[in-house]
């Protein structure tokens, strides 16, 4: 007499979306030791055992653009990315990363969007991992290397080019920190912490990167000179044979508005002979540290904190510069340090770059602050919700796709972004009908509605009302931490 297998965790008649660009199909999926061991019409006994009819089932969300480096130490529980289905994050974009981080004086702006200077204590690549380890988050967590640390480590001051005894010293970090589980190198070349840093230095250290690991890059310029900004990311790319992952891909400032076809023109040209994508957040406003380059009346800027004017957070800029009877440069610099919001993008470019074959989806969410965008708890809902629902953008599959599988081919994250025998079991259930974002810009920190449930490595992680206490999440690595 044969004995029925036993499972952990056995989901019944879910419509199934492996992740892989294919319609959903109804099926059971099984789980057993963190993977999943089974997908079918299935039999069997198991500890737990989920009715899913009606709801879609689909591999946890891939946030391959975050800034949760610290966050995900700080509050473990992560409970903005859990509730909208997020079960792996990539961390250390835009050149700015915790780790390794050697302070000599204030950390230098924009870094300071990742936390406090108190908070960066990871001179080493591998105090960050093993801190990562340690806390054990409800995410998995994959970390890329970013650039403006670099320099910090290793320069007296980062508005100018790093000599080379400055980038020998940068290429040893960096290869020490790829050694100890780095996913690559991330750049913010738009920041003046890396402007002026040009392309021979950046390549010196992409040159570092060997294979299996990749180059993110927030562009030199994002507004009225993004063309030769990206041919310089796809020249950096070339030269060092690293895959290059363009970082929130925009037309930003109102002169910019409606490039969006030239811009994936140029992607798609550059994806013939050589490994290239990019990604995207689903909303036309930006949100980085108050800037004055970006200061402008062409569009809304919303303070979303300051640190020498809290009271100030949530007002708009001109509101504040018309209170203090001055002008916007000066009400900018009065409120620095501070963090803002941008709205100065065309809906029908975000729209383009969101539905192109070669665009993941990533949240860019600033977790700093009692006011962030409010594309931290929403992006991913928002997708499922707004751009599929209700404006059919693109098929449900097609957006589950651009989260999950394409998300983890494009980053290296073997076994996550698909549903098939084993696989690691990061599940998110979820209802397409009623899945939605709710957060806004007035009140940011609000968990979208039509989560069901959501499972990380096999372990319960939220059940649609309350986020788990135990925790799940691992460090992965780009050799595929299992």
């Amino acid at each position: 007499m044969s004995m029925l297998p036993q499972f952990d965790l056995l989901i019944r008649g879910a419509q199934v979306f492996d992740g892989s660009d294919r319609p959903g199909v109804v099926a059971d999926v099984a789980v057993r030791g963190g993977r999943i061991v089974a997908v079918g019409k299935l039999e069997g006994d198991a500890t737990r055992v989920v009715d899913a009819q009606g709801l879609a089932l689909a591999p946890g969300f891939i946030d391959v653009h975050t800034h949760d480096d610290l966050e995900v130490i700080r509050n473990p529980t992560m409970p903005s990315k859990i509730t909208q289905g997020v079960t792996t994050v990539v961390v250390g974009n835009c050149g700015i990363s915790a780790s390794p981080v050697r302070l000599h004086g204030a950390i230098p702006d924009p870094m300071n969007l990742l936390g406090d200077d108190d908070e960066f204590r990871y001179p080493r690549f591998a105090d960050y991992r093993a801190a990562v380890e340690t806390a054990r988050p409800a995410v998995n967590v994959a970390a890329l290397v970013g650039h403006t640390a670099l320099r910090q480590n290793h320069m007296d001051r980062v508005d100018r080019a790093a000599s080379e005894d400055e980038i020998a010293a940068m290429r040893v970090q960096l290869r020490e920190s790829i050694a100890d589980g780095a996913l690559g190198l991330s750049t913010g070349l738009a920041y003046a912490s890396a402007f002026q840093a040009p392309a021979s230095e950046v390549n010196a250290l992409a040159r570092e990167l060997p294979a299996g690991c990749l180059y993110a890059t927030h562009l030199r310029d994002e507004f009225a000179g993004i063309l030769p900004a990206l041919q310089e990311a796809f020249a950096t790319g070339r030269e060092s044979g690293a895959p290059v992952r363009v970082s929130h891909l925009k037309c930003a400032g109102v002169d910019n508005w409606h490039r969006s076809g030239e811009v994936l023109a140029a992607l798609e040209a550059a994806a013939h002979d050589h490994d290239v994508a990019c990604d995207c957040y689903p909303y036309a406003a930006s949100s980085s540290t108050l800037d004055l380059k970006q200061v402008t009346d062409a569009h809304d800027i919303l303070i979303m904190w300051s640190d020498p004017h809290p009271e100030q957070s949530g007002r708009l800029l001109a509101a504040i510069a018309a209170d203090w009877h001055t002008t916007l440069d000066d009400a900018a610099r009065r409120l620095q340090p501070a963090g803002a919001v941008y709205h100065g993008m065309h809906e029908a470019d975000v729209r383009r770059i969101l539905s192109h074959p070669l665009t993941m989806i990533g949240s860019d969410g600033l977790p700093r602050g009692a006011r962030p965008h409010p594309r931290l708890w929403g992006s991913f809902p928002r997708v499922l919700g707004r751009y599929v629902r209700e404006e059919h953008l693109f098929p449900l599959h097609v957006a589950i796709h651009k989260m999950t599988g394409l998300s983890a081919a494009r980053f290296g994250l073997r076994g996550r972004g698909v549903i098939g025998e084993g696989a690691h079991a990061d599940l998110v259930l979820f209802d397409p009908a009623t899945v939605r974002d709710v957060a806004d810009f007035h009140d940011p920190i609000r968990p979208s509605v039509g989560i069901h449930a959501v499972w990380v490595n096999g372990g319960a992680a939220y059940d649609g009302r309350e986020v788990n206490g135990e925790r799940h999440g691992i460090f992965l690595s780009p050799h595929g931490a299992t």
